[in-house]
C-alpha cells in the first residue's frame, strides 16, 4: 500500500517513549478487551464456548475500565431534570421472583410463553446472581437481567442468538430517547454495543447466507425502540399474565411482530452445519 495514497493522507504516526501500546483510548489500552474482540468478532460459533460465555467474560472487563463515581454523578444529574427516570430510579423495584411462578400462567401470556422456553430450553432465569443493589447503576443493570427474557418475546425475538438482535437495537434505539445526558447514554449502551456486533461480523465472516435474516431483526428492534415507551423502565411483573398482544399494548410496545430465526440462530452458534462453508473447506 502506498504512503502517498488518497486515503492514507492525514496520517500522522505519534512518537512516544512506552514500551507497551499506549492509545487515548482506554479501550484500545485493555489487553483483555482487545483480546475479548478479536475473539468474539472473528470466531465460528462453537458448543465449546457458548455465547453466553462470551458475555460473562466480558462484564468484569468493562468493569475494570468504567468511573463508577463519573456514572453515578451522571445518573444524579440526569435525574434533576427527567422525571420518569428519577422515579423510576426512586421507586427502586427490583423482583424476586422464581420461575415457578409462572407455571400456572397461561400458555400465551407472556410470562407462560417464557416459562415454557425456559423449561424447554434449560435457561436460568437469573441472568446473573441477585444481589440488592446499592448505587443507581447497579440498578439499572439488575433490572436490565431481570427484563431481558421478556423483552425478548415481546420485540419479538426468539429464544436464539439472532433473537439477541432485537433486544440489543431495541435498548440502542430507546435509550437515548429517554436520558438526555449523551455520556450517560454512552455507558447505558456499552454492553448492548459489544454484544450487537460480535453477531454481525461473525455473520458476515463465517454465515453470510443467514445475513438477510441479521438485516430484518436489526431493522425491527430499531424500529420498536424509536416508537416504542421505555421497555427498560417496564414492570413486566404486572403485565405476565397478558397475552403477549396485550402486554405489547399495556407497555406501549409499537411495531412488534414475531421473528421465526430459530434455524439461522443454530448456525450461528454452531448447533447447525453451515453446508456453504462446509463444501468451502
Amino acid at each position: 500500500m502506498a504512503d502517498d495514497a488518497y486515503l492514507y493522507q492525514g496520517v500522522n504516526q505519534q512518537q512516544t517513549i512506552s514500551s507497551v501500546l499506549v492509545s487515548s483510548s482506554k479501550y484500545l489500552n485493555s489487553p483483555k478487551l482487545r483480546d475479548w474482540v478479536a475473539r468474539s468478532q472473528l470466531k465460528k460459533g462453537g458448543l465449546d464456548f457458548p455465547g453466553p460465555a462470551e458475555m460473562y467474560e466480558l462484564l468484569p472487563i468493562l468493569d475494570e475500565l468504567r468511573d463508577f463515581d463519573r456514572i453515578e454523578a451522571l445518573f444524579t444529574e440526569e435525574r434533576r431534570t427527567n422525571p420518569r427516570l428519577d422515579q423510576w430510579i426512586g421507586e427502586g423495584f427490583v423482583s424476586s421472583y422464581k420461575l415457578d411462578a409462572m407455571a400456572d400462567l397461561p400458555a400465551d401470556s407472556i410470562g407462560g410463553t417464557l416459562y415454557a422456553a425456559c423449561k424447554a430450553g434449560n435457561y436460568g432465569l437469573q441472568i446473573v446472581p441477585w444481589t440488592q443493589p446499592k448505587t443507581q447503576f447497579q440498578f439499572f443493570n439488575m433490572r436490565a437481567g431481570q427484563t431481558h427474557d421478556f423483552e425478548h418475546i415481546l420485540c419479538g425475538g426468539g429464544f436464539n442468538y439472532l433473537g439477541e438482535l432485537l433486544p440489543y437495537w431495541m435498548r440502542l434505539s430507546n435509550i437515548h430517547r429517554y436520558v438526555q445526558n449523551e455520556e450517560l447514554v454512552g455507558e447505558l449502551n456499552l454492553l448492548s454495543i459489544f454484544g450487537m456486533t460480535r453477531i454481525l461480523t461473525r455473520s458476515v465472516l463465517h454465515y453470510p447466507a443467514i445475513w438477510p435474516k441479521v438485516i430484518q431483526c436489526i431493522e425491527h428492534g430499531l424500529a420498536i425502540g424509536r416508537a416504542s415507551e421505555p421497555l427498560w423502565m417496564a414492570k413486566f411483573e404486572d403485565v405476565w399474565h397478558l397475552s403477549v398482544a396485550e402486554a405489547r399494548t399495556a407497555l406501549g410496545v409499537v411495531g412488534a411482530v414475531d421473528i421465526e430465526s430459530e434455524s439461522e440462530g443454530l448456525i450461528y452458534e454452531g448447533k447447525l452445519p453451515y453446508p456453504m462453508a462446509q463444501a468451502a473447506e
